[in-house]
């Protein structure tokens, strides 16, 4: 099966998970990075919001590429305003040529009120709904300035827009809208409303089989739409080297990595699908301890497996191809360290994942 690839602009890495901080970015090195990326094959380059802002960088990639997507992964939804979002993706649309897509996660509650200063006025699943109902109501407005199209929700409302603060109509009005998941309720959500689904690395191969996708198949049908049109994009935990001690220092660096991510409690469902509970508690209760150097202990052999792409550089492609094959339509190469700089690499393995 051919699978889509995209990577990461101004991606984390291995540092940043153990909290050592982070890169700064520069124009020249943001550009620089997405010339490459789309010189070596990729079909897309996403941003996450992880220090920065996941929409500016962006606007330098479209600048200096011409045919690879360019899309958030993720932006962090409620510390916006449906209006506020909607700018940014019509604006980057248009500057790209139609080549954006708008990926929205809800984050958690604590890091919405203490970290966004954000009030968490609700469930997040109800409230996300109506968040991508209001964007398209706006894209609408957007596009069609004589006849806007207007929203009223519980959670949102959008009942004006003067004409002075249109954007008006571009040549690609259509901004693919990809939810984040790692449960049920966005899974579903996603297949109904969205055009893809974001997969949170959290969530294993495993439970991506068996929960996910019946959950984005259960939401397509409710919206009466076809899973072929579906893109679920996987971005799975990789842990690679050019030998065996290579593989063994990557596997111990990718234990800090699960180990951030398990630590927090709204994806321990995804632990208890495996029976690792316990593992998720301690690992939570560790972080708000701040000992993270404790925590990438807890993560064993077994957990990677299950979570992890673990090969050596030579076998990443048919490593990848193995765990994912009826999973994805599209993968992210999430890599660290070394392997990120790897330019052969990076180009050959592309080009084995574009092939059927």
């Amino acid at each position: 099966m051919a699978l889509r690839v995209e990577t990461a602009l101004m991606g984390p890495d291995t540092d940043q998970y153990a909290g050592n901080g982070q890169n700064r970015p520069t124009l020249a090195r943001l550009a620089q990075i997405a010339r490459q990326m789309e010189d070596l094959g990729f079909d897309g380059l996403t941003t996450p919001e992880a220090g920065h802002d996941p929409f500016i960088p962006l606007a330098i990639a479209a600048e200096h590429t011409s045919k690879i997507t360019l899309g958030t992964n993720v932006a962090v939804s409620f510390p916006r305003s449906p209006m506020i979002a909607a700018q940014s993706a019509w604006d980057l649309q248009n500057l790209s040529g139609g080549r954006f897509t708008l990926g929205l996660g809800t984050q958690v509650k604590g890091h919405n009120e203490r970290r966004y200063s954000t009030p968490w006025t609700s469930a997040p699943g109800p409230r996300m709904r109506e968040y991508f109902q209001c964007l398209r109501a706006i894209f609408q407005s957007f596009q069609n300035p004589e006849q806007p199209t207007y929203f009223e929700g519980q959670h949102y409302r959008f009942t004006m827009l003067p004409p002075f603060f249109n954007p008006g109509p571009i040549e690609h009005p259509k901004v693919p809208l990809y939810a984040a998941a790692a449960n049920t309720y966005m899974a579903r959500l996603a297949g109904e409303m969205c055009e893809g689904l974001r997969l949170h690395p959290i969530a294993t191969f495993r439970y991506t089989k068996e929960v996910i996708l019946p959950a984005v198949a259960e939401g397509a049908a409710k919206g009466g739409r076809a899973m072929a049109d579906f893109d679920l994009i996987g971005a799975p935990f990789m842990a690679l080297g050019r030998n065996d001690a290579e593989l063994h220092a990557s596997k111990e660096a990718l234990r800090k990595q699960i180990a951030f991510y398990a630590s927090t409690r709204s994806y321990h469902t995804v632990l208890a699908h495996h029976g690792w509970e316990d593992i998720g508690l301690e690992l939570h209760r560790l972080s708000v301890a701040g000992e993270w150097a404790k925590m990438p202990a807890l993560i064993s052999d077994e957990m990677l497996e299950e979570w992890a792409v673990i090969a050596t550089y030579d076998r990443l492609a048919e490593a990848i191809k193995a765990k994912s094959d009826g999973l994805f339509q599209t993968v992210v190469l999430v890599l660290l360290g070394e392997a990120r700089n790897d330019l052969d690499l990076l180009r050959e393995t592309v080009a084995k994942l574009h092939q059927a």
